[in-house]
């Protein structure tokens, strides 16, 4: 089991920073559809976890970046629980340094 959340992370957008979260296992066999332009993230809610994705383009791991997954500014209801995040996730930036940053007028978004 897995919650997951995608998260709108496009400059302009008028639904910038708001999030979607849903609970994902192999019992209820649903997925999470997140376009280009949103974050995602996921947290274990069980003892072994494997998640999938599918992409539009190819994997770019120097494009990558991570927005903090406790931001106030984003306010995602997590479940509760103890975390264990990686390095990556413990030097995330807020959203609102994301939407800032030249890297967020790349992301697709039209008015």
């Amino acid at each position: 089991r897995a919650f997951c959340v995608a998260v709108d992370v496009r400059k302009g957008s008028p639904t910038a920073g708001q999030w979607h979260g849903l609970e994902l296992s192999e019992e209820n066999k649903l997925m999470v559809w997140a376009p280009g332009g949103f974050a995602r993230g996921f947290c274990a809610l069980s003892d072994w976890v494997e998640v999938q994705y599918k992409c539009t383009g190819l994997y770019n791991p120097a494009a990558e970046v991570s927005i903090r997954w406790d931001d106030p500014n984003i306010g995602i209801a997590w479940p509760a629980g103890e975390w264990s995040l990686s390095e990556k996730d413990r030097k995330a930036r807020t959203l609102e340094d994301w939407l800032a940053s030249p890297e967020a007028e790349k992301l697709p978004y039209t008015s």
